[in-house]
């Protein structure tokens, strides 16, 4: 069996499909994947022996530039993800038999009516269940498109989210699936998400609660096993004295007009604790020469995050699942799309505190941090940690191989 997994995004879009090769690889399946070209893409998936085919512009330099991505600018963009997901797919889908599609929505319009034209099985993925339409929660709102705050019920939401979707991105697609003989569609969102698509999370942490109109899948979230060792130097200061509080933001610039760092730093002196930042996409640094802080790059949070007293981040899926599994306390700071979210989850769940808002200040920091370092929420964050599943890339491959096994759809003239 051949698999094609293909995704545009950040690291938290990208590890994942990583996670779940590495698994088809050891069923016997031979995978390629389509990611942004970005160097750390290219090292991950190198590192287990996967091809990488580039598409489209580096994702980190999309979002670290100077100017944010505009309302304005969304329809253009959506076009070029598109356009990219046309050329790239259509070349690395090339004899295989499934294509995973996942990441942001025009990308995964692309790659799916790819698949559509080939005559390619293909399943939509996504790794929060904010985008899936339901009426227990409310969709997302796009920048620049924000929902009438008159309107409360969610199943009116979701229909202003289908028809946001089509104004931002319709015209893009079904320009770019009238060039390959495709017939248009008339509701992007619909038709991206199919009526089965699959949600790669852990159902304790993120428990689905149904929809009358999806079948959805929770396989359960996709991990990819770090094996590595943690650094001489990180390993010293662990070493040197009590657990430290990690500060982290991922693929998050922190665009703020606060130096993050500071605060940070300033809100976990204040509670007694050392600092360990990471550098991520944020630029976090170290503020002075003082022993109790230290600073890393890339580095295995899975064995990391059991060592330190709590972890601070932005909510992104990965490194919340991952935290969780750790048993670390968290406080989260979320800065867009489902990172409030998970900071509810994580609050909800008893196992940190959620923080009000993007932008910390070291009071509203240390209070937060105050609460995740209580001992209840600590023995609370370790009993969850048992409860999350590890076998969600096992799962979802077993559910491709079965899917690739069935009769293959005819192709498109």
């Amino acid at each position: 069996m051949r698999v094609l997994l293909s995704t545009y995004g950040s690291r938290g879009d990208v590890e994942p499909l990583v996670g779940l090769a590495v698994r088809l690889r050891a069923l016997g399946a031979q995978v390629r994947v389509c990611a942004p070209p970005d160097e750390e893409f290219a090292k991950l998936l190198a590192g287990v022996g996967v091809e990488l085919v580039p598409v489209g512009r580096s994702a980190r330099a999309l979002t670290i530039g100077t100017t944010p991505p505009s309302a304005a600018g969304l329809p253009q963009r959506a076009a070029e993800l598109i356009a990219g997901q046309f050329d790239a797919v259509t070349t690395a889908a090339e004899g295989c038999d499934v294509l995973v599609a996942t990441g942001v929505m025009p990308a995964v319009a692309g790659a799916r009516s790819v698949a559509e034209k080939l005559g390619i099985r293909s399943v939509s993925v996504t790794f929060q269940q904010v985008t899936l339409p339901s009426p227990h929660h409310a969709p997302l709102a796009y920048p620049g498109r924000p929902f009438p705050p008159e309107v409360t019920d969610n199943r009116v939401l979701w229909d202003l989210d289908a028809r946001s979707i089509n104004a931002l991105f319709g015209a893009a697609l079904n320009t770019n699936r009238a060039s390959i003989g495709l017939p248009p569609v008339d509701n992007v969102r619909d038709h991206v998400i199919g009526d089965r698509p699959w949600l790669a999370t852990d159902p304790v942490l993120d428990p689905w609660k149904g929809s009358a109109d999806l079948d959805v899948v929770q396989t359960g979230a996709w991990i990819l096993p770090d094996e590595r060792t943690l650094p001489a130097e990180l390993t010293a200061f662990l070493d040197a004295g009590a657990p430290p509080v990690y500060v982290g933001f991922g693929s998050m610039p922190m665009r703020t007009s606060t130096d993050v760092a500071r605060v940070a730093i300033e809100a976990v002196r204040a509670q007694g604790r050392r600092a360990l930042l990471a550098h991520g996409w944020a630029d976090l640094a170290l503020i002075d020469d003082q022993d109790d802080c230290f600073v890393v790059g890339e580095v295995n949070q899975q064995a990391l995050f059991g060592r330190v007293a709590a972890v601070v981040h932005h909510g992104g899926a990965g490194t919340t699942t991952t935290a969780t599994r750790a048993g670390a306390p968290q406080v989260v700071v979320p800065q867009a799309t489902d990172q409030p979210y998970w900071a509810g989850r994580v609050a909800e769940l008893g196992i940190g505190a959620a923080h009000d808002g993007p932008t910390p200040t070291a009071e509203s920091l240390s209070a937060a941090l105050r609460t995740a370092l209580t001992p209840g929420t600590r023995a609370r964050a370790r009993a969850v940690a048992g409860t999350v599943r590890a076998d969600g890339t096992t799962v979802a491959a077993r559910l491709l191989l079965d899917m690739a096994d069935r009769e293959r759809p005819s192709v498109s003239a």
